[in-house]
């Protein structure tokens, strides 16, 4: 060792540059891993569905209904739980939402029956993901500046696009070699760590003055969240203007006029926005502090950013529904193969959003954003032109990291320029309406390109299997056949269709198989020209943003 002690003070000055890098990154290591936890959560739900009927002794819709339930408190809970850094120090908001999630977690970890998990699973974790979902983007808007703020939504997009591709893997995985309730105990690890990474998070809160919550916006909003997500939740299966099917509740049926009860719903949602609106407005005007400063709702750069934020969220639900089930459904692969074959999507994006932030000093973020959108819409061609029994995970490789760089060429820019866009204080609201506007845009895209990819489906295999019986029919008694049939599948477990299957000879079989494997490519072509069509929409709504990121007062 040299005399004078260079090595020590080497060995110091590296580990104090590591110590202080880590404090910098922390708040956007915090809220990336929370992030990926609750991403994870999502998928590892669906993946388990099967499973936890079984063990439950209960039907799919009833497990489903627990997903449902998820979401809907959420949607609710989102836009009021955004505001709460504006009182209350962001540290102890994100530590606190978090030890509550935990304990959800913990408490669907050991439910014995469906009850208990509706408590854990729906309820209580429910409730802290619609803190920390709106918490992360304030946190990141308070906690850095320009490149450095780009880089941290950056990598907060990147984390997420890997959480989602890596959760049906990482679900499968424990659900067929463990059990589903190790999914909850690792996340319960994971809050853990997140934790340590929390007290870098600031302890002030955004405004010097604590006002009050405004408790009539918030029963407004937590009316037209809720009505607006149950009306598209209800749309796939009851139709969205004229009922499919009768609906009940208990024994009380309501169809008023032969009409769906999804249109009741989206009306009563968006009159109750519009209520909200207008009652924010005069709130402002009487001098009181609303749930949502009108100079949020009315930025015209925040507001583009949002739609555009929508518009995109809609394309991705649509799609992460439609994909995974036709790779496993007809090209038969498994939960694994399914995450091999999103791998060049889990790629691109990361890839994409973690590092091209930077690229705003050379090109507009408009552009990057509509280059992103180009992308995801040659992605989406290509898949469909590759739609058949020849399709493989290599061939989908090109297109599906095409897709992956437009996402994450989006996701680089278009949070950093819509947060950008309002100052500081107001950050915490802000956050709150992109994230309602985002789980009301998953809740869409779920709905449309869902109830669009299973009606070409089962519509396709009445109308082949008619076709092959020589049998005509009227549309309406065509209709009751395909009505018939999703509640057949949706009822019958997997002992209950390969009983059926057995029963029929082994000509009937191959000609059934047949038939449903073409009308799976059929309807997955058909709901790729859907989300197609809705690129194009982003396209235009994204000529409505800004050139360049709006600057604000820090």
């Amino acid at each position: 060792m040299p005399p004078d002690g260079s090595t020590s003070k080497g060995s110091s000055n590296l580990a104090t540059d590591i110590k202080t890098r880590v404090q910098y990154w922390g708040p956007a290591i915090a809220v990336s891993l929370t992030t990926f936890i609750i991403v994870i959560n999502a998928s590892l739900m669906n993946v388990a569905i099967p499973t936890m009927v079984d063990e439950f002794d209960t039907t799919v819709t009833v497990i489903q209904g627990a997903v449902s339930l998820y979401s809907l408190v959420i949607a609710a809970l989102i836009l009021p739980a955004g505001t709460l850094p504006s009182r209350h120090s962001s540290r102890r908001v994100m530590a606190v939402a978090l030890i509550v999630y935990a304990g959800g977690t913990l408490v669907a970890a050991i439910s014995w029956n469906t009850t208990i998990l509706y408590i854990g699973w729906s309820l209580i974790e429910g409730s802290a993901a619609a803190v920390l979902f709106p918490l992360t983007y304030t946190v990141l808007r308070v906690s850095y500046d320009d490149d450095d703020r780009a880089k941290a939504f950056g990598l907060l997009a990147g984390v997420s696009g890997v959480g989602s591709t890596l959760g049906p893997i990482i679900g499968g995985a424990l659900t067929t070699y463990a059990s589903w309730r190790w999914g909850f105990t690792l996340q319960i690890i994971g809050v853990g760590a997140i934790l340590f990474f929390v007290r870098y998070v600031s302890p002030s809160p955004l405004s010097e003055t604590r006002s009050s919550l405004d408790r009539g916006g918030t029963a407004l909003s937590i009316v037209g969240s809720t009505s607006l997500v149950t009306g598209f939740l209800l749309s796939g299966k009851y139709g969205w203007l004229v009922e499919r099917r009768p609906f009940s509740v208990g024994e009380m049926q309501f169809n008023p006029f032969g009409t769906s009860p999804a249109i009741w719903f989206l009306g009563g949602g968006l009159l109750a926005f519009a209520a909200f609106v207008q009652y924010e407005r005069r709130l402002e005007r009487a001098g009181k502090s609303p749930l949502v400063p009108l100079n949020v709702l009315t930025n015209r750069s925040f507001l583009s950013g949002v739609i555009t934020y929508n518009i995109r969220s809609i394309i991705s639900a649509g799609f992460f529904f439609i994909f995974p089930v036709y790779l496993q459904a007809v090209l038969g692969y498994t939960a694994f193969e399914t995450g091999l074959a999103l791998l060049p999507y889990s790629l691109a994006s990361v890839l994409f959003a973690a590092f091209t932030p930077g690229w705003r000093k050379f090109i507009s973020p408009k552009t990057l954003i509509q280059v992103g959108i180009v992308c995801i819409g040659f992605g989406l061609v290509l898949l469909y032109e590759q739609t058949g029994p020849g399709q493989t995970i290599g061939r989908m490789a090109i297109p599906m990291a095409l897709y992956g760089v437009g996402v994450g060429l989006i996701l680089a820019q278009i949070t950093n320029m819509t947060m950008s866009a309002i100052p500081t204080a107001d950050s915490a609201e802000a956050s709150g309406v992109l994230n309602v506007s985002s789980s009301i845009g998953y809740a869409l895209g779920t709905a449309v390109v869902g109830s669009y990819f299973l009606g070409q489906f089962y519509g396709s295999v009445v109308d082949r299997v008619l076709r092959a019986e020589h049998v005509t029919v009227s549309v309406e008694q065509r209709n009751d056949l395909v009505i018939a049939l999703e509640d057949a599948v949706e009822t019958a477990t997997e002992a209950t269709q390969q009983q059926f299957l057995n029963q029929l000879t082994p000509p009937q079989r191959q000609l059934l198989e047949g038939i449903f494997e073409a009308a799976m490519f059929d309807a997955q072509q058909a709901a790729l020209l859907l989300l197609i069509l809705f690129v194009l929409l982003l396209l235009i709504a994204s000529t409505f943003l800004p050139r360049h990121v709006p600057e604000t007062d820090e």
